[in-house]
């Protein structure tokens, strides 16, 4: 499925004419899939009942071959539902044991041009044993990376953070927290007491030549931001404990040390990767001179969703971050660790940053690579690299989008073959076009006419519009069975009756479909009897810092009574 495309064959036409105008009945499809029953018989149903003209309909086909058909009235959501799975698409959707398989009426793609399209997007169309065997494939990569003799050769480096619990609800204080993960830096005073949070921050610009350049720049640049909010804020005459999520790849060495294993989501500093980066940002407190601040805990951002989702779910056990990137960490028990090297007292676990992106960068992932994949990741800074990121975060997403577009257009498949320089621009079709066209009503396709405006084309008919949304909900659907995928894998290895997993990032927040098409596809690939849900983490990158920090404190405090305690009975 993931062949090279360079040019769109047609399919042959008299036998697509016949199959779009005859009487084809529900039923005679349903027999056509129960002698195929392979796990892809849904997609190929799905596929013939879109050629189907008329109305729409719901077809209910159970997995013993019976069926009921419903006329009329199904409508796509737009919420994102809390449990049952509510999102239609053209492919449809596991319920249970039942497939749902939505038809559209008005939104076709006009029969003569609708065989070479999906012959350009045939292959973001992922077979669910493939997605079984990718889920193999991570959980061997897992193994690896936390056995203590494959470490230094795996890829997914499954870094243990030394967070080892989750909030009780008694923690409480005033904490300094930096979020660093992406193009923006933030500094937030968190005060804590109980469930109750109170916080406040300020969002500073990281500009390109600080990325790019070199590391003094960039820490003297946060020093400057720290020093700036303190001020803004009447803190210059107290010195406060100070968590700091640092959303890159980090082999952690103790709970406030934390070396860079390389840059990521555009960072190129020089002198960083290698370092310890609370170190560097002690330096460049103490080069200032004029601030009083102590980094005791740093964490990334799927720690910091994870913390911040427990601290009103105790449950939450897997932090997942959706975004410029996509990583992922989880609750692991420490005799499962070969690199563990803190101490053996309570709780035997140990929160896992598991730096997924990283998968398939040996090329254990080349079976589902598409084309616009390889071309991605060609013109990537860091080609070869973070291979599962790039197939699903919002840093790429776009430009995905964007190549498809770009191969249809030059077969003259949509907007007549016009070209446009913007469209033509690597990086200048954002993601968040991706959520806007989907977010468009059926048939109404104001965002989506309004979106290619801004890309230079004046004339943009409904039938391109339906095929650019067709393109976007395929991209979109493969990045988040790919993300469910790896969800399932974790939920597997855990073994936990019922899990929460906490999740943040633009690209699920924004996404009117991610949610719906994760739980529908996690149900689909999770073991019997799990319970999970998805929860939307509450700014997980500042509150769940300070969050750490407080829980580093109440544990360190434990343990010195524990000592005291010890000591008086000695």
């Amino acid at each position: 499925m993931a062949g090279n495309l360079e040019e769109v064959k047609p399919i042959d036409s008299t036998s697509e004419s016949d199959m779009s105008t005859a009487p084809l009945k529900p039923e005679i499809l349903v027999e056509t899939a129960k002698k195929m029953m392979g796990r892809e018989f849904q997609h190929v149903l799905g596929a013939l009942l879109n050629m189907l003209p008329g109305y729409e309909e719901m077809l209910e086909v159970k997995t013993d071959g019976s069926c009921n058909v419903s006329n009329g009235g199904v409508q796509r959501q737009d919420s994102k539902p809390k449990g049952e799975i509510k999102r239609q698409s053209s492919r449809g959707s596991v319920k249970g044991d039942k497939v749902l398989i939505r038809r559209k009426s008005s939104g076709k793609i006009r029969d003569k041009s609708k065989c070479n399209v999906e012959n350009v997007v045939r292959p973001f169309i992922v077979k669910d044993e493939d997605y079984k065997k990718l889920m193999g494939v991570m959980l061997e990569q897992f193994e690896n990376g936390l056995g203590k003799d494959t470490n230094s050769t795996a890829k997914v480096k499954m870094f243990p953070t030394y967070v080892r619990d989750v909030p009780d609800g008694s923690e409480e204080g005033d904490i300094l927290a930096l979020d660093l993960g992406g193009t923006n830096f933030r500094v937030l005073l968190i005060s804590l007491n109980g469930q109750e949070v109170k916080m406040e921050s300020k969002i500073y610009v990281i500009p390109q030549q600080i990325m790019l350049g070199s590391g003094t720049q960039l820490f003297d640049h946060i020093a400057e931001c720290i020093y700036k909010f303190m001020k803004d804020h009447k803190l210059m005459d107290k010195k406060l404990p100070l968590g700091f999520t640092f959303s890159f790849p980090c082999k952690q060495i103790g709970l406030d040390k934390a070396i860079l294993a390389q840059w990521t989501k555009g960072f190129k500093c020089e002198g960083v990767e290698g370092e310890d980066v609370v170190r560097l940002l002690h330096e460049a407190i103490q080069r200032r001179g004029d601030i009083d601040v102590e980094c005791l805990a740093v964490i990334n951002d799927t720690v910091g969703a994870l913390m911040s989702c427990a601290h009103e779910d105790r449950n939450c056990a897997i932090g997942l971050i959706l975004g410029t990137g996509t990583n992922a960490c989880y609750i692991e028990k420490t005799e499962n660790v070969g690199l563990w090297d803190g101490d053996n007292d309570e709780p035997h676990q140990v929160m896992i940053n598991t730096e997924w992106g990283a998968l398939g960068d040996d090329g254990c992932l080349d079976f589902i690579k598409t084309e616009y994949d390889r071309q991605v990741d060609k013109h990537s800074i860091n080609p070869g690299r973070q291979v599962y990121e790039k197939m699903i975060s919002g840093m790429y997403m776009g430009e995905i989008v964007r190549l498809v577009l770009e191969k249809l257009r030059k077969n003259n498949l949509i907007f007549q073959g016009q070209e446009s320089e913007e469209l033509k621009s690597r990086g200048r079709f954002y993601t968040k076009y991706v959520s806007e066209i989907e977010s468009d009503e059926e048939d109404n396709f104001t965002n989506t006419k309004q979106i290619f405006k801004e890309l230079g084309f004046e004339k943009v008919s409904d039938e391109d519009c339906r095929i650019a949304q067709h393109v976007c909900s395929l991209v979109s659907t493969r990045a988040a069975y790919l993300a469910s995928a790896g969800i399932a894998v974790l939920l597997n290895k855990m073994g936990r009756p019922e899990v929460t997993v906490g999740v943040d990032g633009s690209l699920y927040r924004f996404h009117p479909h991610f949610h719906d098409l994760m739980v529908e596809k996690i149900t689909h690939l999770v073991n019997p009897g799990i319970k999970f849900k998805l929860m939307l983490s509450n700014d997980g990158s500042g509150k769940g810092a300070a969050i750490v920090t407080a829980v580093a404190n109440r544990m360190r405090g434990q343990k010195d009574e524990s000592s005291i305690r010890q000591e008086v009975e000695n």
